[in-house]
């Protein structure tokens, strides 16, 4: 009888352990993950100004493209510095706003999209917005991983003895336009070349 409370004492400190230490693994990894949304949104911020003087040359008459690149590498440095998940995310929307603007240049001027500078760049930056998404991704499937354990039982106990918060994760809104699709937008595109 002692020896099978005994196993029973371990079996059940065991699991507890092992609750707590999957949930403290998740935490360190969101923050982590964070970090890296960071990292990559200074990269891309880092980026701006080598694309900015190497378009310049050929963009002179669009002045008001690289004012919206310096206010958006503003907007990107300062959330960078403040930490907060959610700030870099709405800097990063600022960001690719104003290179939607540079794409819109390139692609109405073939001569502009033919330099070699500019095509590097343009790359860089797509290659560090997947990037970003990546981070992003990973953010969201981690957080969600850690509130499934908070919210099922037995880890839920768990976590409730040793206080575990919910990770909000990133925040999107829960209705709107970007949560329907149309019938337009669910035809198979053509490629015509």
């Amino acid at each position: 009888m002692e020896i099978f409370l005994l196993v029973a004492v371990l079996v059940i400190g065991g699991y507890i352990l092992l609750t707590y230490n999957s949930l403290k693994t998740l935490q360190v990894r969101i923050k982590a993950s964070i970090q890296e949304i960071g990292n990559q949104l200074k990269r891309q911020a880092e980026l701006i100004p080598n694309l900015e003087s190497s378009a310049k040359g050929y963009l002179k008459h669009e002045k008001d493209i690289f004012d919206k690149l310096t206010d958006a590498r503003k907007s990107v440095m300062s959330a960078v510095e403040s930490g907060s998940a959610q700030k870099m995310l709405d800097s990063q929307e600022k960001l690719n706003a104003a290179l939607g603007s540079i794409r819109v240049v390139l692609e109405s001027n073939p001569e502009i999209k033919g330099s070699e500078i500019v095509q590097q760049l343009m790359g860089e930056l797509r290659d560090t917005a997947d990037k970003i998404m990546y981070s992003r991704r990973t953010l969201i499937d981690l957080s969600a991983d850690y509130n499934t354990k908070l919210a099922t039982i037995p880890s839920m106990w768990i976590a409730s003895l040793f206080s575990f918060k919910q990770e909000e994760g990133i925040k999107t809104p829960t209705s709107g336009e970007h949560l329907e699709v149309n019938n337009e937008e669910m035809k198979s595109p053509k490629v015509n070349l």
